[in-house]
Parts: C-alpha cells; sequence; structure tokens
C-alpha cells in the first residue's frame, strides 16, 4: 500500500491498517486511490510503494516511480520524406557524378545510372534532399505508426465511394431499363406471363440487399475450439493445418549445413535433396512453385499493376484485384493483336521466305557442341546453367590494343596486362615481341647478377699452420733435445702430484705461457688416454 508520509502510529492503529490492507488485497475493501484518483494496486510491495522522506508526499501516490525527468533531446517526430531543399542549375564540386546533387555520393546514388552523368552534361541537375537526424525516445523507436500520415488514407475513401457511388448509379439505370422494357409489352402478352416471371423481374428488380457483411465474411475460414472451457471461455484458432502423416520439411534432410527452414513461416525455400532424383521427389523448395504455375502469372500481374500505377492508371492489386486482372487480360490481348499486326505488316512488306521455299535440312537439323542433358519429364539436369549478370561497371573494355584487362596477370606481386605481360597500367600492348624482349632483358639481367655476385664473392681464407706444440700432430721430422725432454718429464711429475695435494703448492706461482717441444712432448707422454686398454696399470 502507498503511504503519505512514514508518522508515528500506535498499536491498534497498525492493527487496523494491517486488516485494512488484508481487506485491500482480498477484495473486500476499495483500493487506495492517489491524488490524480487512478487506483492503487494493494499488491504493490511497500518498498516500492512508500515515497522517499525527502519529497513531503501529503497524500499516497507512485509518482515517485514514474519517469518525471524527460530528455528535451528526444522527439517524435519524423523524416520529411521526398522533400527537396535547393535546386542547383549546373553542376557543383563535390557532388553525386550521376545526378549531380549535394546530399551523396554516386556510389549511393538512387536514381538510374545515365549515359553520361551530370557531372559531364551539367544538365538536369538534381535538386538536394532534406537530411535530417533525429535522436528518438524509447517510445519513437519503438512506434510502428511513427511518421504515418491520416491524411493519405482519405484517398482510400475517395476511391471506394466513387465506386460505391457508380454501382448505384449502374443499377438504377438497369432497374429504370427492365420498367421501361415491361411497360413497353402489350396488355395481351402481359397476360400470358405466368406468376413466376413476374416474381423473378421483381427479384432482378431489386438491389441486393441481403449480402453478408465483410467483417462476417472474414471469420468464414476461421475453425474455432474450445479450450479447457465448460461453458464458454477462451477460444482458440487453427490455421495452416496440413496432414499429420506428410513427412515434414525439416525432416526430409537432417544434415544441418541443408535447405534452411524457418519455423516461424514453416517455409523452406531451396531444395532439401538437390542430388536425389528429380522423378522420386515430390517436395523441391518453396521457389519450385514460386517459379511454375499460378505463382509466374500472379507475379507477372503484380508487375503489370505496379508499371501501372507508374504510368498514371488508378490501379491497385490490393484495393481491387479484380480490375487488376481484367486490365491485364484486356493488356495481354491487345499485346497479341498489335505483335500479330507488327508480324502480318512486315510479312506483308518483305514477304514470307519460310512459305515459299524449303529450309535446309542441314539448318533444320543443326547441331552444336551444347550438351544439354533431360530427364524423363523433361526437366533440364545439366547443360543450361544461369549466365551471371554484369555488374554496372564497364567489363571486357580493351583499350591500347590490348586484346585482354588489366589485372589479367599477376607476377612478383604486380598486376598486369596476359597479352603482352607488362605491368604498367595504360601502356601501348607490345604482345609476342615485347615478351620475348622481357624475357630476354630478365635472363641478361640475371646473368650480370650472377657474375657480380662471382666476383665480389671475398677469397676463401689461407689456412693457418698451428705449431706443433699447440695439439697438432707430430711431424717425423721433429728433433727433441733428451737433457731437456728428461727436465720436462720431472717438471709434469712435480705438477702432477701438486694437483693431487694442494698443501704442496707454494703461496706465490709463477706461470710460464710459453711451451717448448719438449715440454709439449712430456704432456702427451703422461697424458692418460681413455682409449688404452693398459691406462689402469700406469703408474
Amino acid at each position: 500500500m502507498a503511504t503519505a508520509s512514514v508518522a508515528f502510529k500506535s498499536r491498534e492503529d497498525h492493527r487496523k491498517q494491517l486488516e485494512l490492507e488484508e481487506a485491500r488485497k482480498a477484495g473486500l475493501a476499495p483500493a487506495e486511490v492517489d491524488e490524480d484518483g487512478k487506483e492503487i494496486n494493494p499488491h504493490i510491495p511497500q518498498y516500492m510503494s512508500s515515497a522517499p522522506w525527502y519529497l513531503n508526499a501529503e497524500r499516497p501516490s507512485l509518482k515517485h516511480q514514474r519517469k518525471w525527468k524527460s530528455d528535451p533531446n528526444y522527439t517524435k517526430s519524423w523524416y520529411d520524406r521526398g522533400a527537396k531543399i535547393f535546386q542547383a542549375e549546373k553542376y557543383r564540386k563535390g557532388a553525386c557524378e550521376n545526378c549531380g546533387a549535394m546530399t551523396h555520393d554516386a556510389k549511393s546514388c538512387m536514381e538510374r545510372p545515365r549515359k553520361k552523368g551530370a557531372k559531364w552534361t551539367n544538365m538536369h541537375i538534381a535538386p538536394d534532399e532534406k537530411v535530417e537526424t533525429f535522436e528518438l525516445d524509447y517510445d519513437g523507436k519503438r512506434d510502428r505508426w511513427n511518421g504515418y500520415d491520416a491524411s493519405t488514407y482519405a484517398r482510400v475513401i475517395e476511391r471506394y465511394e466513387a465506386r460505391d457511388e457508380a454501382r448505384r448509379k449502374y443499377l438504377k439505370e438497369q432497374q429504370l431499363k427492365k420498367l421501361e422494357e415491361k411497360n413497353s409489352k402489350n396488355d395481351g402478352e402481359v397476360g400470358e406471363v405466368s406468376d413466376e416471371d413476374e416474381d423473378d423481374d421483381d427479384d432482378a428488380l431489386k438491389v441486393d440487399e441481403a449480402k453478408v457483411d465483410e467483417s462476417k465474411q472474414m471469420d468464414f475460414a476461421k475453425v474455432e475450439k474450445r479450450v479447457r472451457t465448460t461453458g464458454g471461455g477462451s477460444t482458440g484458432t487453427v490455421r495452416n493445418l496440413r496432414i499429420r502423416e506428410d513427412t515434414a520439411k525439416y525432416l526430409l534432410n537432417l544434415d544441418v549445413n541443408s535447405a534452411y527452414y524457418d519455423p516461424k513461416t514453416r517455409s523452406m525455400r531451396e531444395d532439401p535433396l538437390p542430388d536425389a532424383d528429380p522423378n522420386e521427389k515430390f517436395y523441391e523448395g518453396d521457389n519450385q512453385y514460386r517459379q511454375s504455375g499460378q505463382a509466374l502469372e500472379f507475379k507477372q500481374l503484380n508487375i503489370h499493376a505496379w508499371e501501372a500505377f507508374d504510368k498514371g492508371q488508378d490501379i491497385h492489386m490490393q484495393a481491387a484485384p479484380s480490375q487488376a486482372e481484367l486490365l491485364f487480360r484486356n493488356y495481354k490481348v491487345i499485346k497479341e493483336k498489335l505483335k500479330s499486326k507488327t508480324k502480318d505488316t512486315i510479312m506483308e512488306k518483305y514477304g514470307n521466305a519460310a512459305t515459299e521455299e524449303e529450309i535446309p535440312m542441314e539448318l533444320l537439323l543443326g547441331q552444336s557442341e551444347r550438351q544439354v542433358e533431360y530427364d524423363r519429364a523433361g526437366r533440364i539436369i545439366k547443360g543450361m546453367e544461369t549466365s551471371l549478370p554484369k555488374s554496372k561497371y564497364e567489363e571486357d573494355v580493351f583499350i591500347n590494343n590490348h586484346t585482354t584487362v588489366w589485372g589479367s596477370w599477376w607476377k612478383d606481386h604486380q598486376w598486369g596486362y596476359k597479352c603482352c605481360k607488362q605491368t604498367i597500367r595504360n601502356s601501348y600492348c607490345t604482345g609476342a615481341a615485347g615478351i620475348e624482349a622481357a624475357e630476354a632483358a630478365t635472363d641478361l639481367m640475371k646473368t650480370n647478377i650472377a657474375r657480380k655476385a662471382s666476383e665480389d664473392a671475398p677469397a676463401p681464407p689461407a689456412e693457418e699452420k698451428k705449431h706443433v706444440t699447440w695439439g697438432t700432430d707430430v711431424p717425423e721430422d721433429l728433433v727433441l733435445d733428451e737433457k731437456l725432454l728428461t727436465e720436462a718429464l720431472k717438471k709434469e711429475d712435480e705438477r702432477r702430484r701438486e694437483e693431487k695435494d694442494e698443501r704442496k703448492r707454494k703461496y706465490n706461482v709463477r706461470w710460464n705461457d710459453e711451451v717448448t717441444a719438449e715440454e709439449m712432448e712430456a704432456y702427451r707422454m703422461k697424458r692418460v688416454h681413455h682409449d688404452d686398454p693398459m691406462k689402469d696399470f700406469l703408474n
């Protein structure tokens, strides 16, 4: 319950307040009313219904829960469609190259591409559109009828009123015509007319006022059923029924990458089994139905209605479908007549060679290299693929004697022409001679690069002859002094003893970096060879 302010209440007042709230929740007491006279839902929790103390609310209200501060930047206005702001007389720099308007560029131009744009002709400059930007609020973004002009419906009302007026006028003329015919008959002939004929005439003169209302006619296709009710209640409508024994569309092919099935509209546009035998398939997708039978005729009828409306005819496919179909039939009849008349005129002027001379059998039984495969039903399986439509940009335009377009050749991260293998755009084609010259220049350049690389290559480094005392093999012509070799062997033994016992090493040690041949030979003689099988018996 919404309370105005928190005031001190006695225990009795608090108990009465709780009882009143329970009665309001049970529907035994009327709901509380706010400042505007609106009832307050008694089931709203207190933490939501009670106003903050700083608002100083005197009466119960829920205004503090509503949005009271609106953003002034938000608006509910809409775009002024089709509005123009300025009509230029000559082309301006930065305008659309196609139509000449300043509010868009040539890529986003909605006008038909001209043969020569306004930039070059400087004629028929299109006016600038009115470009507006709005910052809509939450409701404005979700308003389906935002920007709808109700005055446009007056045209629909006027058209229907004119139709009803013409119908009443026609019926009145028919009644007067039949009354005149009835009065013009002779008295004897009138007496011979049977009573049944008189009744039929009277019924024909009366206006058919027993027509069913259009709102009732709309309910003829409804099938209503009761839903968990005994004597009335809610009803449901059954639509879009199908035979339950049929296999559902989404069960024909369980592959997730097959044709897409939309569960909301129950439609599958593509063929779920494209590789299956066409003679054994009973469903080939919804697109098959749209491109054959009456669907194709209905599409042609719609296109004719649109084109006729653009040319000034007061025709609408949804408002008057019978009128649109009648006009389409008349159009086809007139078109056939005009076509036959044109054919007769040409044949009358130039004659008909087909009837005068027989066509040679070579032309009647002409053959081509194009192979087309058909199935038993006469449908095309393979051979007549649809050609890709060309874009609005220029294609297959050869310039400067080239036989291929720019970008037909690629080499070394560069585009070029395939006919002459040039990578310079807008260059003149040199043909096969240019290719041979380019290959010869390339070979010559590779030869020069290889020759220069061989000349600049550094000379191989000379081998350094290492001294025999530094780890090389002992040459045979080496001559050693026996006395010096004996002294070197003694020094090597002392050095090995010092390595085993560090206490024998003196405090001040002097090292001599100069190694003689005798000292090196002593080191070799005392060195332990790990591959020697008698190494354990040494020393």
